[in-house]
């Protein structure tokens, strides 16, 4: 991304940063020191390449129709969903479900992962519509998705899901 840095002198403390034919834009104070510019601009830079990214990556709809062949196999077409979208927020979770307005939040971190890693994570946030605990009928349920055991220890083995998390034998 290209990095366009006007300073203005009626900036006191303040930046501001926008895209503009296809750069990124920013506005600091004239008499702002370097390493505290340069780390700004840095900032503002994340921010807006995951803003981009995370419009690139829910632009295909992938999840959506994942949730609902999933919906369909597993349960009966009988959950709703408002949103299903990857998220580039969620640095210590795979994924989150909010039953209660009957939303899934999945990290895009997983967009690097095997496909049937992916549908786990999926199918793990799905169930939470159901069941919004780590029950056993929770696990079970979850279970139901034949890669689920695999697609853990995988997650498990990459320091991305704690193998102490409550399961079926926690209870």
């Amino acid at each position: 991304m290209n990095v366009k840095i006007i300073r203005s002198p009626t900036r006191k403390k303040t930046i501001q940063a926008k895209i503009a034919e296809g750069n990124l834009v920013v506005r600091v104070p004239l008499g702002m020191h370097p390493k505290a510019e340069e780390k700004m601009i840095e900032q503002m830079k994340q921010k807006f390449e995951k803003k981009q990214l995370k419009t690139r990556i829910n632009k295909d709809h992938h999840l959506s129709r994942q949730f609902d062949r999933f919906n369909d196999k597993y349960f009966q077409n009988k959950l709703e969903v408002s949103s299903i979208k990857f998220v580039t927020n969620q640095d210590k979770r795979n994924g989150s479900c909010t039953p209660d307005n009957k939303t899934i939040r999945i990290s895009h971190k997983l967009l690097n992962m095997p496909d049937w890693v992916l549908d786990y994570v999926i199918m793990h946030e799905m169930t939470h519509l159901v069941y919004p605990d780590h029950s056993k009928a929770f696990w079970k349920k979850v279970g139901e998705y034949k890669y689920a055991e695999r697609a853990r220890g995988f997650l498990i083995a990459k320091g991305m899901e704690d193998p102490d998390r409550n399961n079926e034998n926690d209870l």
